[in-house]
């Protein structure tokens, strides 16, 4: 009976959602009762619907006045019920999930003679295959994947409101440990779920809206050092499932892993899969900001993580080509500026403290190959983008790529003078390149060490430093957001 009292409160909730109606809830708290029930509840899997009721009655204009559920989060320190409330999140998270897989099963495997055979087109022939179902076809799965997430993913909003609200919500989402070897953490499975959304952001705007608002939990825990800390150490490793429904796919690691290498995965992906014309510039600039945060943790507190930071690097600059290659559409995007600076903030303060949080040297020098690559895309990037007052980063990066080009043009003699670029072209000084030219790679890394000792680099003041998050900066976009939840939370309870 309680259970149908929440549902048709959700119903009248979400039906008059922009109606004066819903402001009774408001006057009549339902907070306490919320709670209660929770606390009554045998297993995590029951609190999804009160847990989603919370989200749209907090965010019942809550820009317009001081909406009391707001305050309620903020207040609230039941530890049990928030536990289970989190461990609720991980539940509905994981399931969500499981519709991308079901669509098209991307999880890696080993040859087998199942697979095999399949490879070789005698599906037929392969074990259990009368049992399964064939994989949609191309057009199918792209229509499937449209439909996705399913209504279930309104409860975002009241996870990021919880996460903004209630520290110790967000401290038992990211430390809560599964049950068994056989279960995901809550955060792994928020993981999991961020990436695939981010992996299909392009798709639909309402997707686009969802992955959204996992970036700005994800900042927001980013933002808090005791959380940070967790998700920075040996201790707070977890088994995600990262999404590989589209190539290129980051080299597969299996196991536990720090959680800070898993979200710079997800950072990659995201960027790697939505290069578009209309870039959706806030999703790029959350993704920027986030990578930014871990890496001044892990630079602070002098923690070196192993991790493909090759792929970090290569994404990066590609992301500063692409933005270069695609300024005259980009540049009257809003926020773009934010995009830009900030981008070259992030590789200007990889480059200059690089060797406080990365495992080893050849890590560090592989930047400064690929800044040597990127050399006049830069240049172009500071002429489309900076403005007078923001060129430090740019030009540090600038100054650095002219340093170590000059040295490899210098000791590489005719073979560097061979690949000396032609106007508007890169520098094509990549690694094979280079040993094709006789000058192999142990040469080109002598070089790049030799030249620390004759690099200067005079870094800009404050590109460790970041502002925290604030909710009013994003008013339109949760907005938006929001209202896609209550309209998936109408559906759900119709």
């Amino acid at each position: 009976m309680r259970l149908k009292a929440i549902k048709t409160a959700i119903a009248m909730t979400s039906g008059a959602y922009k109606t004066s109606l819903v402001s009774y809830f408001t006057h009549r708290d339902l907070f306490p009762s919320l709670m209660k029930y929770v606390s009554d509840v045998e297993t995590s899997l029951q609190v999804f619907n009160p847990f989603l009721l919370l989200g749209l009655l907090a965010n019942y204009n809550k820009f317009e006045f001081q909406n009391p559920y707001q305050l309620r989060l903020d207040d609230f320190v039941n530890e049990s019920s928030i536990q289970k409330m989190a461990n609720g999140v991980g539940l509905a998270c994981g399931g969500l999930r499981n519709d991308y897989v079901a669509v098209q099963d991307d999880i890696p495997e080993g040859w087998n003679l199942a697979n095999t055979l399949v490879f070789f087109g005698l599906r037929a022939l392969a074990p259990g295959a009368k049992d399964k179902a064939a994989p949609p076809s191309a057009e199918e799965a792209k229509a499937m994947f449209a439909d996705l997430p399913a209504q279930e993913a309104s409860i975002l909003l009241a996870t990021y409101d919880f996460t903004n609200a209630n520290k110790m919500f967000g401290y038992h989402l990211v430390h809560s440990k599964p049950e068994s070897s056989e279960e995901e953490s809550p955060f792994s499975s928020f993981l999991s779920l961020t990436s695939y959304l981010l992996q299909h952001a392009y798709r639909s705007t309402r997707v686009g809206h969802y992955a959204e608002l996992n970036l700005f939990t994800l900042r927001i825990l980013v933002e808090d050092t005791t959380i940070c800390k967790h998700i920075c150490a040996d201790d707070g490793k977890r088994k995600v499932r990262i999404c590989r429904q589209k190539q290129p796919y980051l080299p597969l690691v299996s196991g536990d892993r720090v959680l800070a290498t898993v979200i710079f995965d997800i950072v990659i992906d995201t960027i790697t899969h939505n290069l578009r014309r209309r870039l959706d510039v806030n999703i790029y600039s959350h993704t920027i900001a986030i990578t930014l945060r871990l890496l001044t943790y892990l630079s602070k507190n002098k923690i070196r993580l192993t991790y493909h930071w090759s792929e970090l690097w290569r994404t990066l600059l590609s992301l500063m080509r692409f933005l270069t290659t695609y300024a005259s559409d980009l540049t009257s995007t809003p926020r773009i500026q934010t995009l830009t600076t900030s981008l070259a903030d992030l590789i200007a303060f990889c480059v200059s403290g690089g060797d406080t949080f990365l495992p080893d040297p050849a890590s560090y020098d592989d930047l400064f190959y690929k800044l040597v690559e990127t050399g006049p895309v830069i240049s172009k990037f500071r002429d489309a983008f900076a403005k007078t007052n923001e060129q430090a980063a740019i030009d540090t990066l600038q100054s650095v790529s002219t340093h170590f080009y000059t040295l490899l043009f210098h000791e590489g003699g005719e073979a560097a003078a061979v690949a000396t670029p032609k106007p508007d072209e890169p520098t094509p000084v990549a690694l094979p390149t280079i040993k094709k030219k006789n000058l192999s790679p142990k040469e080109v890394h002598r070089i790049i060490k030799q030249g620390y000792d004759t690099l200067s680099i005079q870094p800009p003041e404050g590109l460790s430093a970041w502002v925290k998050w604030r909710e009013s900066e994003w008013k339109s976009e949760l907005k938006r957001a929001a209202r896609y939840a209550v309209d998936d939370a109408r559906q759900l309870v119709a």
